[in-house]
């Protein structure tokens, strides 16, 4: 399935990222200039009545900016919005997921707006997501 054949119900290929470690989110901070200590600091994060840090939300919402385009290229993504919805800890891996939930026509061009998610091993979805991107 490609963005130019694909229509609601069908699935984009799942994506898998992690383990998240703690040096990816000590890069993480440093590329992005994200340098909060509940990220990357766990006497911090235990005295804000966590175990232990956990990921960026944006370093998991740019997984699922990865999934999109990683199908549809990044020249096609024409919009991408997320809603945090629980924690990512540390040593944890997302399963990334999107599906087709509309194929419509904007300013004469075939658009396709699509729900994304990221999901723990037991379940936990972290992020819930949109996208649009152009299906021509």
């Amino acid at each position: 399935m490609t963005p130019q054949t694909a229509r609601p119900g069908d699935s984009l290929p799942p994506l898998t990222f992690g383990p998240i470690t703690r040096a990816m989110l000590a890069l993480y901070a440093g590329a992005s200039g994200d340098h909060n200590p509940i990220h990357i600091d766990i006497d911090f994060a235990r005295q804000a009545g966590q175990q232990d840090v956990f990921a960026h939300g944006m370093l998991s919402m740019a997984q699922l900016g990865r999934l999109v385009t990683g199908w549809a290229g990044q020249d096609r993504l024409l919009a991408l919005s997320a809603r945090f919805t629980a924690i990512t800890p540390v040593g944890a891996t997302l399963t990334l997921t999107g599906d087709v939930t509309e194929r419509l026509e904007i300013d004469g061009n075939p658009v396709l707006h699509l729900t994304l998610a990221a999901t723990l091993a037991d379940g936990t979805r972290t992020l819930r997501g949109q996208a649009t991107v152009c299906a021509a």
